[in-house]
């Protein structure tokens, strides 16, 4: 089962997507979170700490994985936590040297790593942003960045069991 996981920032999509899984507990082995944010500056070390601190307690063994998910092994779990599209969009499609890699090589990539982690858990629950709702000018690598996470939300929508947006807290199913 896959279960989709939308909001804006704050919106309080991560904790939801945490209850998801924790709210029954059907076994032994660990809940996985794959963390996809590179720890970088002191803004997002803080935004790691907090989310530390918000699964503490819930049985959760953090895997940190930027790219490549498809060549992830997981071992035997309860449920997947894949937080979150937007930071691995990120990274699979800037290179570190600030380049930027092919958009359809990064959609693949991406998508064939949900697919990997689906044969490897009976549940995966994914969080991801609301993107291009807005009206602002953006750079054209900007403009990619958002057609990728759109892009691969679709996908991932299509596949999906259940697609939920938070919206301040409140849970809103769309499918």
């Amino acid at each position: 089962m896959i279960h989709l996981i939308t909001g804006g920032s704050g919106s309080g999509k991560s904790e939801y997507a945490e209850n998801i899984l924790t709210r029954e507990n059907k076994s032994g082995s660990p809940y996985l979170y794959i963390a996809t944010m590179k720890p970088y500056g002191e803004e997002t070390l803080k935004k790691i700490e907090r989310h530390h601190n918000l699964r503490r307690g819930k049985g959760f063994e953090t895997i940190e994985r930027y790219t490549d998910l498809k060549n992830l092994s997981l071992p035997k779990n309860q449920g997947v936590l894949l937080e979150c599209i937007s930071n691995l969009a990120a990274n699979e499609l800037f290179l570190e040297d600030g380049t930027m890699c092919d958009l359809k090589k990064a959609e693949d990539e991406i998508v064939e790593g949900v697919l990997k982690i689906t044969s490897q858990t009976e549940t995966l629950v994914i969080v991801t942003n609301e993107v291009a709702s807005d009206a602002e000018d953006y750079s054209e690598e900007t403009r990619q960045y958002i057609s990728l996470i759109g892009s691969v939300n679709r996908k991932i929508a299509n596949m999906a069991d259940t697609v939920t947006e938070v919206v301040y807290g409140i849970s809103v199913t769309l499918k």
